[in-house]
C-alpha cells in the first residue's frame, strides 16, 4: 500500500510565507505566497513519494494549555497579540481560509484536534498507521517520532529546493543518538529559544550527544551527575549545571513529548478522499494560484488508476524509424531563465527551468554571487538574500543545465524557448564564467525559437512579439509570467500551436528547422535594422546571430526580463 504522507501544514505555511516573495498577490492585491508555497510542496511530495494518501495536519491550538501548564514560557516569545494569544501575522492569517478550501476540495483531509498541535495529530496517526509513514516538516522536533520498530521517515527541506529523508537508522550518524526518544532528550539538553525551551546552559548538541552516548539516557546522566561521576564528558561544572536545571530539563522533555492518542476522527484506510477538480479551480479563481493548483491536481490524478483504453495510439501514427522525424514529433522541452539583468554578457542566472509538460518540470534556484538589482527583483520576485539563503552555487546550476542539454541532444530532442538567443547567450556567458571546459555549442540540441518562428509564420501581424503577447495570439495560457517554469511551458505550448498552424513549418526535420531559423533570423534582423536606420538611428546595427548572439548587447524588449 502507498505510504501515508502527513503534512506539518503550519510549519510549511510559515516557511513559505517568509521565503516565497510577498509580491505574489491575488486580484485584490493580497499576498498568496504561503498558499502557493504549501501547494507546490505538497504536489512535489506526491510525485516524489508516489502517494496521494495525504493528510494536512493543523494546529487547533499552537500553545496548548496542557503544555503551558508544564512550562508557561513555552512559545511565549512568539505571541504577537497578547489579547488574542496568537503568533500568526495578519497577512498570513488571511491566506489560510483559501488554503483550507483548496485542500478540502482536492480531497486532502484537514486534521486538527481541539487543544492540540499538529505534532500531536502527526504522532497519533504515525502510531496508528498500518502502512509506512512519511512526515513532511522542517521541524526537527518530529525526529523524536523515529523508531526502529516503526516504518516512519521525516522529510525535511534543505537548501536549493532539495529534501532530506531521515529515518531511525540515520540518527546515530547525524546526531549521535540511537533513536527518537534519545533525540528528544538531546533536544531538551540543547534547548530551543524560539520555542521557549531553555536547555542546559553551556551544553550544545555535540556535548549532549556525548553525554547520552556515555550514559544512555537523560535520567542516567542526572543520576551520574548527582553521584559525582567525572567521566563520559561529565565535568564537575557540567554536572552542577545539570543538577541545577534538572526540573527544567524534565519539564522540557514532557513538553516536547507528543500525544499519541488524540481523537482526530479520520479513517486512515479511507484516504485518499475523492477530489473535486471543478471546486478546486473555482476556489482558485482570481487568486493567482492557478499554476500551483494545476500542479497539485495533476499530481493527485497521476496517482489515480487510468481507465483502460484511454491512452492508446494508432500504429499508423508512428513514423518510420528509418526517416528523420519532423521536429514537431520529437521530444520537446521548454527552456527559460530569469536573471539579474538584461545584458547577456553580465547577467547572471537566478532561476532556470526545463519543462516537458505542466507535470514534468525541473527548476533550479541559483545564488548568482552578485547583488540582484531591484529592477530584476521587481520582475521575478527573487531577492539577493533569498537567493543566497536558498540557492545552489551558480557553478552547480550551470553544470546541471549543461548536463540536461547534453542528454537532450543525445536523445535527438528539441529545446524550445521564446527569444532563446537571450537565454542561450546568458548561459554561454555563465558557462565561460563557471564551466570553461564545456563547449556549449557542442552539447546544444536542435533549437526552436518561438520568437523567430512566430515572425516567420505571421510576418505582417502588428504589435509586439513578447512572450506575453505571443501567448495571447496563440491562445496559450501564461500564468505567473516571469516565473521560469511558467515561461518555459508557455513557449512550449506556443511551439505546438505554431506547428499546428503551419504544415510546412511542422514538417521540417530538426536539421531543416535549425537552418531555416538561421535564415529567417537574418532576414528579420535586416528588416529591423532597415526600419531603425530609417526611423530612429541611421547607424543602428541589429545582430543577426542565432541561436546565440555574436554581439551580446541585445534589445531587452524582446525578452521578458
Amino acid at each position: 500500500m502507498k505510504p501515508l504522507v502527513l503534512i506539518d501544514t503550519p510549519a510549511l505555511y510559515y516557511r513559505a510565507f517568509y521565503s516565497v516573495p510577498d509580491s505574489i498577490v491575488n486580484d485584490d492585491k493580497m499576498p498568496v505566497n504561503a498558499v502557493r508555497g504549501v501547494l507546490d510542496a505538497i504536489a512535489a511530495m506526491i510525485r516524489r513519494l508516489g502517494s496521494d494518501r495525504v493528510v494536512a495536519t493543523m494546529d487547533a491550538d499552537w500553545r496548548p494549555e496542557f503544555r503551558t501548564a508544564i512550562m508557561p514560557e513555552y512559545k511565549a516569545a512568539r505571541v504577537r497579540d497578547e489579547e488574542a494569544g496568537t503568533e500568526i501575522p495578519e497577512q498570513l492569517a488571511a491566506q489560510l481560509p483559501l488554503l483550507r478550501r483548496v485542500l478540502d476540495a482536492a480531497g486532502i483531509p484537514l486534521a486538527e484536534v481541539d487543544g492540540t498541535e499538529a505534532d500531536d495529530v502527526i504522532a497519533t496517526m504515525a502510531a496508528e498507521s498500518r502502512t509506512p509513514v512519511v512526515i513532511v516538516s522542517p521541524d526537527r522536533d518530529l525526529l523524536a517520532l523515529l523508531d526502529a520498530d516503526r516504518d516512519v521517515t521525516v522529510l525535511r527541506p534543505r537548501k536549493g529546493g532539495e529534501w532530506e529523508a531521515i529515518a531511525a537508522e540515520d540518527l546515530p550518524e547525524m546526531y549521535g543518538v540511537p533513536d527518537g526518544t534519545r533525540y528528544r532528550e538531546l533536544a531538551a539538553l540543547r534547548g530551543d529559544p524560539s520555542d521557549g525551551l531553555p536547555g542546559a546552559p553551556g551544553i550544545g548538541e555535540k556535548t549532549a550527544a556525548t553525554l547520552l552516548a556515555g550514559f544512555g539516557s537523560l535520567e542516567a546522566i542526572i543520576r551520574a551527575a548527582k553521584a559525582g561521576v567525572k567521566t563520559g564528558g561529565l565535568s564537575p561544572k557540567r554536572a552542577q549545571t545539570l543538577i541545577e536545571h534538572e526540573d527544567a530539563l524534565d519539564a522540557t522533555v514532557r513538553v516536547m513529548t507528543c500525544l499519541t492518542d488524540v481523537d482526530h476522527g479520520i479513517d486512515l484506510e479511507a484516504i485518499p478522499y475523492p477530489l473535486d477538480r471543478a471546486a478546486v479551480e473555482a476556489a482558485a479563481l482570481g487568486q493567482n494560484i492557478s499554476r500551483s493548483v494545476r500542479s497539485l491536481l495533476d499530481a493527485l490524478e497521476e496517482q489515480r488508476p487510468t481507465s483502460a483504453g484511454t491512452a492508446t495510439f494508432a500504429a499508423a501514427a508512428v513514423p518510420s524509424v528509418s526517416a528523420p522525424l519532423p521536429w514537431s514529433q520529437c521530444r520537446l522541452v521548454g527552456f527559460d531563465l530569469e536573471t539579474t539583468g538584461v545584458d547577456p554578457a553580465t547577467a547572471r542566472i537566478v532561476t532556470a527551468a526545463f519543462v516537458e509538460s505542466a507535470q514534468q518540470v525541473r527548476t533550479w534556484l541559483a545564488d548568482p554571487g552578485i547583488e540582484i538589482p531591484e529592477s530584476a527583483r521587481a520582475v521575478h520576485g527573487i531577492t539577493t538574500e533569498y537567493a543566497a539563503a536558498n540557492g545552489l552555487p551558480a557553478a552547480e546550476v550551470v553544470a546541471a543545465l549543461c548536463a540536461v542539454l547534453a542528454e537532450l541532444k543525445a536523445e535527438n530532442g528539441v529545446l524550445v524557448g521564446h527569444n532563446i538567443v537571450y537565454d542561450l547567450s546568458v548561459l554561454a556567458a555563465e558557462v565561460r564564467r563557471h564551466q570553461p571546459h564545456v563547449d556549449l555549442s557542442a552539447i546544444l540540441p536542435a533549437v526552436v525559437d518561438t520568437y523567430v518562428v512566430d515572425r516567420q509564420v505571421e510576418p505582417r501581424r502588428r504589435g509586439k512579439r513578447t512572450l506575453t503577447q505571443t501567448a495571447l495570439r496563440w491562445n496559450v495560457s501564461l500564468l505567473d509570467a516571469h516565473d521560469a517554469a511558467a515561461d518555459a511551458l508557455a513557449a512550449l505550448e506556443i511551439a505546438r500551436a505554431l506547428a499546428g498552424s503551419s504544415v510546412d513549418v511542422a514538417g521540417l526535420t530538426c536539421t531543416e528547422i535549425m537552418a531555416a531559423q538561421g535564415t529567417w533570423k537574418r532576414a528579420q534582423a535586416e528588416d529591423l535594422q532597415s526600419w531603425l536606420r530609417l526611423n530612429r538611428d541611421p547607424l543602428a546595427v541589429v545582430d543577426a546571430s542565432w541561436p546565440m548572439a555574436a554581439d551580446v548587447r541585445l534589445d531587452s524588449d524582446h525578452h521578458n526580463l
